[in-house]
């Protein structure tokens, strides 16, 4: 990744960051609002809502409109998070190099902070967004609510989940495992693209290609985050290593080995890369987020 690509990356994620800090005020009662700023706020690299604003801005040219869905789904995001690392689900004691939101807010807190952000995250959405003549259409937003709304819930983001815990411990098919990727995962990715194509009121065609690029990018995140679980230490991962294999889950590694998993990451980001060229979708960026994934496994 050159520079001009790093200091766009890091302008827009100093932009993200600035309005989730804005979005998200203390008020009463503190202890709430404080453990959802807590894991919003704990850093990361802002990949899903820097595909929103990017695919935005490709697409139409302005970014501005994105910025609330884009922070909304940093929000989204971050209660997944929350509530994967609780003792019922993964019983995590870190993310991103920090104590889990359980460990420093109480469970009882951390599983409402999750709630809180669930629905306060298309709150955003609808309170922040400028709508009307000239602006974000209402049904353009209607649309947006929509996607968000399905990639949260029992359809998709959940569906994952709930597949993810109940297959461990247990021989599972690939096809299962694609489903639990796909959902858990991948859905971000997509609502990601596609909320910033459908805010940039693109054609169908451009909308297509942008949601097969994040399919391809979604499937290789978690690839890679199946890799290095195997790979890296508590400094480098930010969350406990060899978890996986420790709880039975079955990952691409189970399936595959080590070397084809990492030459299956390499062969999504090559093909979301062409996806963006055949389709004539120009963003330095959006190719970099498929090559940074490809690059952190080799």
């Amino acid at each position: 990744m050159n520079d001009d690509i790093k200091k766009q990356f890091e302008e827009y994620k100093k932009l993200v960051e600035k309005k989730l800090d804005e979005f998200i005020p203390i008020q009463y009662p503190e202890k709430i609002w404080e453990s959802m700023r807590y894991s919003v706020l704990a850093g990361g690299k802002r990949l899903r809502p820097i595909l929103t604003l990017e695919t935005c801005k490709v697409l139409s040219g302005s970014y501005e409109k994105a910025i609330p869905t884009a922070c909304a789904i940093e929000m989204l995001h971050s209660q997944s998070l929350i509530h994967d690392d609780l003792p019922c689900m993964d019983n995590d004691d870190y993310r991103r190099g920090k104590l889990t939101n359980h460990k420093v807010f109480g469970e009882s807190t951390a599983v409402l902070a999750g709630d809180a952000l669930l629905s306060f995250a298309p709150q955003i959405i609808i309170q922040k967004t400028k709508c009307g003549e000239n602006e974000v259409k209402y049904e353009t937003l209607l649309k947006v609510l929509e996607e968000f709304t399905v990639a949260a819930g029992a359809e998709k983001l959940i569906a994952g989940q709930v597949v993810d815990i109940d297959s461990e411990g247990k021989q599972i098919s690939k096809e299962t495992l694609k489903f639990i990727h796909e959902n858990k995962t991948g859905a971000l990715f997509k609502l990601s693209v596609r909320a910033g194509a459908i805010l940039a009121e693109t054609d169908e065609e451009k909308l297509n290609a942008v949601t097969k690029y994040a399919e391809k990018i979604g499937l290789a995140f978690q690839i890679m985050d199946d890799i290095l679980d195997v790979t890296s230490t508590l400094e480098e991962l930010g969350k406990t290593p060899g978890k996986d294999e420790k709880e039975g889950k079955v990952t691409y590694i189970s399936f595959y080995g080590l070397e084809e998993s990492k030459k299956q990451v390499s062969s999504l980001c090559t093909e979301a890369c062409d996806i963006l060229e055949k389709h004539g979708i120009k963003s330095d960026i959006l190719k970099a987020v498929a090559n940074s994934i490809k690059e952190r496994v080799n």
